[in-house]
């Protein structure tokens, strides 16, 4: 039974899901947009909403707060310092007076090769 198992395991092993999840949530925030299937999707939105959170909050703080968000976001993002740029100066400043649900997934059929449920997963313009 999985009674009150989170997350999803989408057919790989940890070191695989972790490599998946850096790599979609950098793609989603440098594209603001992506193709992907119904669970990928699912297993990555609510940590890039999370990282949002996170770079909106410390806009308010001090230097210090500052900067250990930024290493916060970076710690999960990978060594990204393009993507953690732009999500702390074009992307968090955009959400400032939205209190959640930066995200939108909009259902687009069955794949042809395998039926997979697509999905396209982008942030909510303002």
């Amino acid at each position: 039974m999985r009674h009150r198992v989170a997350g999803y395991k989408l057919g790989r092993t940890t070191d695989q899901r972790k490599g998946l999840r850096r790599t979609m949530i950098r793609q989603l925030f440098e594209h603001e947009r992506i193709q992907t299937t119904r669970a990928k999707a699912a297993s990555i939105r609510g940590e890039a909403e999370r990282l949002i959170t996170v770079a909106r909050n410390s806009a308010e703080g001090s230097d210090i707060d500052k900067v250990n968000a930024r290493r916060l976001v970076a710690a999960r993002l990978g060594n990204a310092p393009e993507i953690v740029k732009k999500l702390f100066d074009d992307i968090a400043p955009r959400f400032s007076n939205r209190k959640g649900g930066y995200t939108r997934v909009l259902k687009l059929g069955p794949r042809l090769g395998d039926a997979a449920e697509m999905v396209l997963l982008e942030l909510v313009e303002e």
